[in-house]
């Protein structure tokens, strides 16, 4: 599957259909795969794979930090997956697209459509999430990696991501690189080096 270089990070994108293009942010949060589109709940029965291609060229991808997709250890704000998703379609040679958004994928989306208007040919929200259960359990996930940083340390992360080879939504535990030390060796061998202090 290709990979293209955008803010100097790898990101595993995939490119199904014909027509206008399509850039769909994925759904499931820390965990948010191009499979996912085929994998995850509502998306899974729907199909919309089997659908959207026939009309439109899909650029689907894995969010940085998810997946395949590099990362860099940095306060990561909505912009920054706009940021993504913009040097995708400029990878692609897109000057402007439709954006698809499913679950945590919906912010992105309109945070796309705030930066680059000129771009967005239209939106398209599909279940989106939010409110006080999703905050709490956000904030408890981080809350239980930063315990974990504080007992074991960055290398301690890295061990337990090796062994247990799950992403944050699975293993909160290991933190939300755990995609990125996975599968980027020099990715982690830094992190483990890194101060913790700082790093909190």
């Amino acid at each position: 599957m290709p990979t293209a270089l955008i803010d100097g990070i790898e990101t595993r994108y995939e490119v199904i259909g014909d027509g206008p293009p399509l850039l769909m942010y994925s759904p499931a949060g820390f965990d948010a795969t191009l499979d996912k589109w085929k994998t995850q709940g509502v998306y899974a029965r729907i199909k919309l794979l089997g659908h959207l291609p026939r009309k439109y060229t899909c650029v689907v991808f894995d969010r940085r930090e998810c997946g395949q997709s590099g990362g860099r250890v940095e306060r990561i704000a909505w912009a920054h997956y706009v940021a993504q998703g913009r040097g995708l379609l400029d990878h692609l040679s897109f000057k402007r697209a439709h954006l698809l958004g499913g679950c945590m994928g919906c912010c992105p989306v309109v945070a796309f459509g705030v930066a680059h208007p000129e771009m967005v040919l239209s939106m398209t929200l599909y279940w989106p999430v939010g409110g006080a259960k999703y905050r709490i359990s956000t904030h408890k996930r981080f809350a239980d990696h930063l315990a974990y940083v504080e007992q074991h340390g960055l290398a301690g992360v890295v061990s337990l991501v090796m062994q247990e080879g799950k992403p944050f939504n699975a293993e909160p535990r290991g933190g939300p690189w755990a995609s990125v030390i996975k599968n980027d060796r020099a990715f982690a061998e830094a992190y483990a080096k890194m101060e913790a202090e700082k790093y909190k």
